[in-house]
């Protein structure tokens, strides 16, 4: 029973750290791997959490799918060893079972378990009664409300420890990435969450080892709590995702050359410098309110004269003529393409709804 109390003590600690690292292989594949892995990444003194697929959920059948229940032990034995939590996927109540028997300290849900809402409260009906924190993932395709609606129903089982996962969005066209980053949603799930453990997935993202650094880098940038990174002792002869992985001694390179940010900082001086900045945005943000209200003004007085004089709501000559001058203008502001056009369709569509209003008013 004491053993079992120390073990939810150092849990605790370690849910709390920041930044939290999480790392270990994409699959356990053998005892002997699992254990040399834990052991090195250990011996690093950066890593927190050993994390290791037992079950994996692969696209296509064929493709190595998990050492199953078998490794379990294995890390049962990789804890003792080093002391470090264990975290584990699980996509079915079988794999919370067989988790949670062989002692597993943290549980995560996948991507392609986050898209199925039966999948996901299958394991939140078998969490019930259990005190285990765990991690979801956000869905593979870029749906905020289905990682919200998972992460309901986990809370919903009477689980109070629940962080988040970034690990990217499938996005058709995609070649920089294995998995969009897709910020923007990223940052809306942290908005909406905000005391919630999130931390970021650079392996998944990735899809290759080469561009790790930078993306764990941009997370951080953004007060992510921590990372999870897969690492492998021999990346290039790992059973699967062999080009993301990295070694444990690289690892803590890569740790090192991260400049770990804050999102506060103890220091008068510096926050009163930080609020004349604010301020500033303040007026301008109020500036650009009351010049969109204006605007939208002028759109119903164009909506009226359209209504009039029986000539549509939609002119998209003139729409295309407004986006080309628009851009042309940003470029020479510094304003990139992408965000003005996003920024005017959104003014656009405001508009569009102003003039509905006038036709059916």
């Amino acid at each position: 029973m004491q053993q079992l109390k120390d073990q939810k003590a150092v849990l605790q600690e370690v849910w709390k750290k920041r930044p939290l690292i999480i790392s270990g292989p994409c699959s356990a594949e053998t005892e002997e791997q699992v254990l040399e892995t834990a052991t090195r990444l250990a011996n690093t003194g950066k890593v927190d959490m050993l994390r290791a697929g037992i079950w994996k959920p692969r696209t296509r059948p064929g493709s190595f799918e998990g050492i199953g229940t078998k490794g379990l032990p294995w890390l049962l034995q990789a804890k003792k060893i080093t002391g470090l939590p264990t975290a584990v996927e699980v996509a079915t109540a079988k794999q919370v079972e067989d988790a949670l028997h062989f002692d597993v300290d943290v549980l995560w849900i996948g991507a392609r378990t986050t898209v199925n809402p039966f999948s996901v409260q299958e394991i939140a009906d078998a969490l019930k009664g259990v005190d285990v924190p765990v991690l979801i993932k956000n869905p593979i395709n870029p749906d905020l409300e289905l990682w919200t609606g998972a992460v309901e129903r986990v809370a919903k089982a009477g689980i109070n420890q629940i962080g988040l996962i970034h690990r990217g969005f499938s996005s058709y066209g995609n070649t920089e990435y294995r998995n969009a980053p897709m910020w923007h949603l990223a940052i809306e799930m942290k908005r909406r969450n905000p005391d919630m453990l999130f931390i970021n997935d650079p392996s998944h993202i990735c899809g290759r080892r080469d561009i790790l650094l930078d993306v764990a880098q941009e997370a951080i940038n953004l007060d992510f709590d921590g990372l999870i990174i897969e690492s492998h002792i021999d990346p290039d002869k790992a059973w699967s995702d062999a080009k993301q992985q990295v070694t444990p001694e690289r690892l803590a390179e890569m740790l090192d050359q991260i400049i770990w940010r804050r999102e506060d900082i103890p220091s008068e001086e510096l926050h009163a410098a930080l609020e004349k900045f604010r301020q500033q945005i303040n007026q301008l943000d109020d500036e650009l309110m009351l010049l969109l209200s204006q605007r939208m003004k002028v759109a119903e007085k164009i909506g009226q004269y359209k209504k009039d004089n029986n000539i549509t709501i939609l002119q998209t000559k003139r729409w295309n003529e407004i986006l080309e001058r628009a851009c042309k203008k940003g470029d020479k502001m510094g304003l990139s393409k992408e965000f003005v056009t996003k920024y005017l369709d959104a003014v656009h569509m405001e508009s569009i709804n102003h003039q509905n209003k006038v036709f059916h008013g």
